[in-house]
């Protein structure tokens, strides 16, 4: 009966998610009681990318072991070098310990779990970032707290062996729920129900922006100064993810798959470390994780002009 519904709302895929974060700011009414579900949230995101992953392609995948560790690598280090840089050079004091803690979540997780789906989305095959997505999912609990650590130091709100714990729970939690459900539908449903599943995902994307937009209209009027700071940062990481992957990595993967890692590179899922940390995060630093969630939900729309064109042009013929 849903179905249907649902597979509507996930053929407008880039369109729902700009929607939906405007949506959120514009209901701050129901931001206090939606900001309680975004670990929930979290959850079936994590479960999602595990029921829908083809392991058959990523077991393909495993047999080019170099650019996977190579493509690994670049996610997990050149955010955390770039930010970690800055952040150490101008120093705590100056940056300030709330937003020192929201950079540093930014660079210790792992890429937002929908890139996958937005490469797709944009034509892009997304079989390769899905292997190197579920490598750098894996390799959170022990990668994401020493990120964390080295950034924001005593600005991190609880113990980072804590942090790795819960990290590695709710990880572990989503691949056996998304297998037990790959054995009850079976993975001929799954595939035919896509669009469907798309919508649910489109569904709980909503609910999640309109949590994380807790208190962002508030601070919109209180700190309008420290909200722009915010937004231009996190716009500056998500562009220079991009171009960054294009400079350096085109060479080695072809433009196409450098623009989805660098993609993802760019758009991290700081909601899995706030999830891990229960929400019991700052206020600046919530309204830093709040902004993060602005090019997460509208640069699929802006990229879609760009895709079209990287699209149209032939691959190189392979040697």
């Amino acid at each position: 009966m849903l179905l249907k519904p649902l597979a509507l709302i996930g053929r407008q895929g880039t369109k729902a998610l700009a929607a939906s974060i405007f949506i959120g700011l514009a209901l701050p009414q129901f931001a206090s009681l939606a900001r309680p579900l975004i670990g929930t949230c979290v959850f079936f995101f994590l479960v999602f990318t595990f029921l829908r992953a083809d392991f058959g392609a990523i077991r393909a995948l495993l047999r080019q072991p170099g650019r996977i560790l190579l493509a690994w690598f670049w996610i997990v280090a050149s955010l955390p070098i770039a930010l970690g840089g800055i952040v150490l050079a101008l120093g705590h004091d100056l940056v300030g310990p709330e937003l020192a803690l929201g950079l540093a979540l930014m660079a210790a997780a792992p890429p937002i779990l929908s890139a996958p789906a937005v490469a797709t989305l944009l034509g892009f095959d997304a079989s390769f970032l899905v292997t190197v997505l579920v490598a750098s999912m894996v390799t959170t609990p022990l990668t994401a707290p020493l990120v964390a650590d080295v950034i924001a130091g005593a600005a991190v709100p609880i113990d980072t062996s804590v942090l790795a714990l819960r990290l590695a729970l709710l990880l572990g939690g989503a691949a056996v729920l998304a297998q037990v459900l790959r054995w009850l539908l079976g993975l001929a449903r799954i595939a035919r129900e896509r669009a469907a599943l798309d919508g649910l995902n489109v569904v709980f994307f909503f609910i999640f922006a309109v949590g994380a937009m807790d208190g962002v209209a508030e601070a919109m009027v209180a700190n309008p100064v420290t909200v722009v700071t915010d937004a231009l940062i996190v716009f500056v990481v998500a562009f220079a993810g991009i171009a960054a992957g294009l400079l350096v990595l085109a060479a080695r993967f072809g433009a196409r798959e450098a623009f989805v890692i660098g993609y993802a590179t760019g758009h991290r899922n700081m909601g899995l470390l706030v999830a891990a940390m229960a929400g019991a995060v700052p206020d600046g630093t919530w309204l830093y994780f709040a902004m993060a969630q602005f090019p997460i939900y509208l640069m699929p729309l802006v990229l879609e002009p760009l895709a079209r064109r990287m699209l149209r042009t032939p691959l190189p013929a392979r040697r």
